[in-house]
């Protein structure tokens, strides 16, 4: 039997992780960890069973402009979620729900840092 693989807990960079948590924290996820209040550096947030990091990156590492990562997340209730999301404030950078030609109904939003969190559902 091959070993088995249970879950991915992503670290995404952030140039201002206390401004992360405030951001991931509209989104309905719960702090769990942080190295520092004062100054984090380092944290976990958790929703559901989804557990990101954040962790902190010198801003330089932004200047090249190079695209930053994107992260799928596959949910039952896209367009519930997209109400919720909205609902919570955070508007600077959500895209309305749309059903693609690949047999998704989705949204995505950027968080602070530019990181890409796309929602999803198979459509039937």
């Amino acid at each position: 039997m091959r070993p088995r693989i249970d879950a991915v807990h992503p670290v995404l960079g952030s140039r201002d992780v206390a401004a992360s948590i405030r951001f991931y924290e509209q989104l309905g996820f719960v702090r769990t960890f942080v190295d520092q209040v004062s100054n984090p550096r380092y944290a976990a947030v958790v929703r559901d069973s989804v557990e990101l990091h954040l962790q902190w990156h010198d801003a330089k590492e932004w200047a090249h402009g190079g695209d930053r990562p994107t992260y799928r997340f596959a949910v039952a209730d896209v367009d519930g979620l997209y109400r919720e999301f909205r609902e919570s404030g955070i508007s600077d950078d959500i895209q309305p729900v749309s059903d693609t030609s690949w047999g998704t109904r989705e949204f995505h939003v950027r968080d602070p840092d530019g990181n890409g969190l796309q929602f999803y559902r198979a459509l039937p």
